[in-house]
């Protein structure tokens, strides 16, 4: 099915796909800010956004409840790199939805109340997820370890509990019209809708909002990390866990495919080397995984283990290391390449047969340079090579890049 997509003369971006197969349309909005564009002092507020989005905007008081009444559905993510919303609603109530979501980008409410109860909202989720649940710090410790000048080095929650809790109202109003403005934002609409029907009501909801001005970017570069770091930490917890993690590339990098395909070859499934090695084989692990953070600037590798009773964290660390140097060590067959690759293909493939995931796709590429790209991976993963899984493994897999966080079981 063909993409087609135009432009506002406010800035935004439409990325449009009809698909008559389905009774539903999906209209998804990605704002070009996350967590990264935050200052180190001021950090959760694209999280907390996410939130207040739903408190009302400037001429629709209540969200939720039209949404509700037209049969749609409605839901947010935020991320280092990103904040997306979406909306999935029948056709036949499609103006609902580019009513409800143009009213929000063209001006929140920006009440004293509804700041105060999605700050309340978000603090709470802030002490649930990351104070009072087990393993809960465990990306602060390890984005606070692995960066240094970059602004990955905190989670999307935010860095401490005290930036949310002493946000005012003026500087959330400064944040919303620094970043959520049409010239920042990615609208891909996807499902029973035409392209001209698409045109005309994206004109008629949006096109009277005004362009503003973007706040520039200008987050410092991580600096090559040229040792290992280490951090050890005693928690009340039911079972050590250990993580080493690597800095890899960026998402728009040639070898992120590779990187990619090497936590598939390590981690993907109960077929794969970690699980059969490190869990059925020997039992040092109860849970082992390898997985790549896949943020747009610069990535993480991820080798982390729950550790088995008994298991020492020497033993850990050096069964981990082991597998990792057999990468370097020796071409993965062709066998176990095509595996993979064919899993891939599979798993993109059906992911793009549902709506919902399709128009969020297609927004996330056209914010990474061309929404065509989508149709293009499974070409790039096709393109990997056993040669370059060795190189690249030899390339992040050294001891400098390597970032261990010790995390100890305490029972008292």
């Amino acid at each position: 099915m063909a993409i087609n997509k135009f432009v506002l003369e406010n800035g935004l971006r439409v990325v449009h796909q009809e698909d008559t197969t389905s009774p539903m349309v999906v209209i998804n909005t990605l704002y070009d800010v996350g967590s990264k564009d935050e200052d180190p002092d001021h950090t959760g507020f694209a999280h907390l956004f996410e939130h207040l989005m739903f408190g009302g905007s400037v001429n629709i008081p209540d969200y939720d409840e039209p949404i509700q009444n037209a049969g749609g559905e409605d839901n947010a993510w935020t991320c280092c790199d990103f904040t997306n919303y979406y909306i999935m609603i029948p056709s036949s109530n499609v103006e609902v939805g580019f009513w409800l979501e143009s009213d929000r980008m063209l001006s929140l409410a920006f009440s004293q109340k509804s700041l105060d109860v999605q700050r309340n909202v978000v603090c709470e989720e802030f002490k649930q997820r990351n104070l009072n649940q087990p393993y809960g710090d465990v990306s602060h410790l390890v984005r606070s370890m692995t960066f240094k000048k970059h602004s990955y080095a905190w989670p999307t929650i935010g860095k401490e509990l005290s930036h949310i809790e002493n946000a005012t109202l003026d500087e959330v109003k400064d944040f919303f019209f620094s970043h959520y403005a049409p010239n920042n934002a990615i609208l891909s609409v996807a499902g029973n809708i035409s392209l001209a029907e698409t045109k005309r009501l994206v004109e008629k909801w949006y096109g009277d909002i005004p362009r503003r001005e973007i706040r520039k970017r200008d987050i410092p570069a991580e600096p090559k990390q040229t040792e290992p770091r280490r951090t050890e930490v005693e928690r009340k917890v039911p079972a050590s866990m250990i993580y080493k993690v690597y800095h890899t590339c960026g998402r728009m990098e040639k070898d992120y495919f590779v990187s990619d395909i090497i936590s598939d070859i390590l981690s993907n499934g109960k077929s794969s080397r970690l699980y059969q090695k490190l869990v059925m084989d020997r039992p040092l692990f109860t849970e082992v995984s390898a997985y790549i953070s896949g943020d747009i600037e610069t990535g993480l590798f991820y080798v982390v283990g729950l550790l088995a009773e008994g298991t020492t964290f020497e033993e850990a660390e050096k069964a981990l290391d082991s597998e990792l140097k057999a990468l370097c060590d020796e071409l993965v067959p062709a066998a176990e390449m095509d595996k993979w690759k064919n899993k891939y293909e599979s798993t993109q493939v059906m992911e793009n047969m549902t709506l919902l995931k399709r128009a969020n796709n297609m927004a996330y590429y056209e914010l990474l340079g061309d929404v065509d790209l989508m149709y293009k991976e499974i070409e790039n993963y096709r393109k990997v090579t056993a040669e370059d899984v060795q190189r690249y493994a030899r390339e992040i897999f050294v001891s400098e890049n390597c970032s261990t966080l010790i995390y100890k079981s305490v029972k008292n």
